[in-house]
C-alpha cells in the first residue's frame, strides 16, 4: 500500500468483461450517496470499475491495482484503448453532487484513461471491499454514472476490433474448452452468427490450439473433445495470419 497522495484529476476506468457461458458481461459497481442531514438516499446508480492514480505509480500500474483489488488476480489481460478528457464529461447533476460530497471541485477537468480486461468469470471470486460489485449482461446495462456508457461502448468497439486479429477470446474461456464454446465466444462478442464449417476451417489452421485427450463431462449431448490454447506456440507462430473477420 502506497503512502503517496492521490491525483484527484487523473483516473483509470477499467471495463472488465466476463463470459458466463451464454452472454458477455461487464463488472459494475454500486454508487450510492446518502444525505448527511436527512439520511435519505440521494444517488443510487452504477459505475464501471476504476480509481484515481497515486502520484508515484504509472497509469498501467493503477489499472492493474484496480483489477487486483477486485479479483485478487495478477497477470490479467489488460488493454488501453482510449483517453476520455472532454471538459463536460462529468457535468450531470448527480456527478457534480458526488464530486462535491467527495471534496472535489466539479468544475475541474478529470482525465480518465480507459482499459478493457477479459476474465473467465468462473475462475475468480470478487473481492471488492466497501462497495457492492456484480456482473451485469452487457445487453442489460442501463444508464451509468459519469460518461461510463460512452466508455463501455468504446471498449466494445475496441474489443471487437482486437478479437478479429489477436487470440484474446481465450482469456474468457476455461483452461480446457470445446470448439463450440470457442465459437460462442466470438459470436457473443461480435454480435453475429458464424458459419460453423468456415469457423472450423479457420480453427484447423491454428497450430496453437492443442487438442487434449479429454472430453466434456456432465453434458446432455455427445461429449466434445476439449482443447487448450498454447501461448508459447502462438508467440512462435504469430506472424501467421490470425483472421476472424466476418
Amino acid at each position: 500500500m502506497t503512502n503517496s497522495p492521490i491525483n484527484n484529476y487523473i483516473s483509470v476506468d477499467c471495463v472488465i468483461f466476463g463470459y458466463n457461458g451464454q452472454e458477455l458481461q461487464v463488472l459494475l459497481v454500486d454508487r450510492t450517496l446518502t444525505s448527511d442531514i436527512t439520511g435519505d438516499s440521494e444517488i443510487t446508480d452504477m459505475t464501471l470499475t476504476g480509481n484515481h492514480i497515486y502520484e508515484d505509480e504509472t497509469i498501467e500500474e493503477a489499472a492493474y491495482r484496480v483489477l487486483f483489488d477486485l479479483t485478487g488476480l495478477k497477470n490479467v489481460f489488460l488493454d488501453q484503448f482510449k483517453t476520455f478528457a472532454h471538459p463536460d464529461r462529468l457535468k450531470k447533476e448527480n456527478d457534480r453532487k458526488w464530486l462535491l460530497h467527495d471534496g472535489r471541485d466539479p468544475d475541474k477537468r478529470i482525465v480518465s484513461i480507459g482499459y478493457f480486461s477479459l476474465i473467465a468469470t468462473q475462475s475468480i471470486t470478487l473481492e471488492w471491499k466497501g462497495r457492492n460489485v456484480k456482473w451485469v449482461p452487457v445487453s442489460e446495462v442501463g444508464e451509468l454514472a459519469f460518461d461510463h456508457n460512452q466508455i463501455l461502448n468504446e471498449a466494445l468497439i475496441a474489443l471487437r476490433n482486437k478479437i478479429k486479429h489477436e487470440p484474446i477470446g481465450f482469456e474468457l474461456l476455461p483452461e480446457r474448452f470445446s470448439l463450440t464454446q470457442m465459437q460462442n465466444i466470438y459470436e457473443v462478442i461480435m454480435g453475429t452468427e458464424l458459419d460453423k464449417r468456415n469457423f472450423r476451417k479457420k480453427i484447423a489452421r491454428m497450430k496453437y490450439l492443442i487438442p487434449t485427450d479429454e472430453k466434456q463431462t456432465g453434458v446432455a449431448h455427445k461429449p466434445a473433445r476439449l482443447y487448450v490454447f498454447s501461448r508459447e506456440v502462438y508467440e512462435k507462430t504469430k506472424k501467421e495470419l490470425f483472421d476472424f473477420t466476418v
